[in-house]
């Protein structure tokens, strides 16, 4: 069997939708040969007590350049977020990133602004999931 890459990841959440980020997690540690790393802000990180909006852009903004991609839940709350448009705008104009969106399972209304910068639309499953992001990692 060839060398499994591992995959650096940031995973776009809001801690208000916690759960969902903890599924991808669960979804990414148990599909199997697939290896990975976490480069998203954990909630434990001080950077959420941060004084200002520019001290947690930059933060976000320190964690994407090593990563392969970018995955974005593309749940309607996103659309709300006031920093989906900023995540967005780092991932892809600052350094070029691929973005999976996911739909969450079940959603009828999804985010259009997720979507639209998306380089891939994948339903809530981790073989949908982890193929897009094999597929479209840099």
């Amino acid at each position: 069997m060839p060398q499994l890459k591992t995959y650096k990841l940031f995973i776009s959440h809001s801690w208000a939708y916690g759960n969902a980020y903890e599924k991808l997690v669960k979804f990414f540690n148990e599909h199997p040969n697939f290896t990975w790393i976490d480069y998203s802000v954990p909630k434990n990180d001080p950077i959420h007590n941060a004084p200002n909006d520019k001290a947690l852009y930059e933060a976000i903004k320190r964690q994407m350049p090593f990563v392969n991609c970018i995955v974005m839940m593309a749940g309607v709350y996103s659309t709300y977020s006031k920093w989906i448009n900023k995540e967005i705008e780092i991932a892809k104009k600052v350094y070029s990133k691929p973005l999976v969106a996911v739909e969450p399972w079940g959603s009828e209304k999804t985010s259009k602004i997720v979507k639209d910068n998306a380089d891939a639309i994948v339903r809530w499953s981790s073989a949908s999931i982890v193929n897009a992001i094999r597929n479209h990692s840099i």
